[in-house]
């Protein structure tokens, strides 16, 4: 048996994404490659924080939390409202918070050698 026996072909229906997908897509994974932004984002999931709050929680000085916030911003990872003088910074969606949830359980399951799920 050869590898390419088990490709998807064009006849399986099965079509490589466009360019400017697969791009954005590099972009949001290279956003979550750097641990602080991880963090950041494992909070953003659930909830809404500003800057300060997140600067406490995952230990860095404000102005670099807020270089990441930006960062993911850019990336259309996170959205941000506003609060009067203050900006609320959340995860964008249910996909982003899925991409962070599952990159972590499957290091999770790497780490502890825990059987993966199908």
């Amino acid at each position: 048996m050869y590898a390419r026996d088990n490709a998807a072909t064009a006849d399986d229906g099965q079509q490589l994404p466009g360019s400017a997908q697969i791009e954005a897509a590099v972009t949001a994974l290279r956003m979550l490659a750097d641990p602080t932004r991880l963090r950041l984002l494992w909070l953003l999931r659930d909830g809404e924080y500003d800057v300060g709050s997140l600067a406490a929680e995952v230990g860095a000085a404000r102005p670099a939390v807020s270089q990441h916030l930006a960062k993911l911003l850019l990336a259309g990872l996170v959205k941000v409202r506003r609060d009067g003088r203050r900006a609320l910074y959340r995860a964008r969606g249910g996909h982003v918070r899925r991409l962070v949830t599952e990159a972590l359980h499957a290091a999770e399951h790497h780490l502890t050698g825990a059987p993966d799920h199908d």
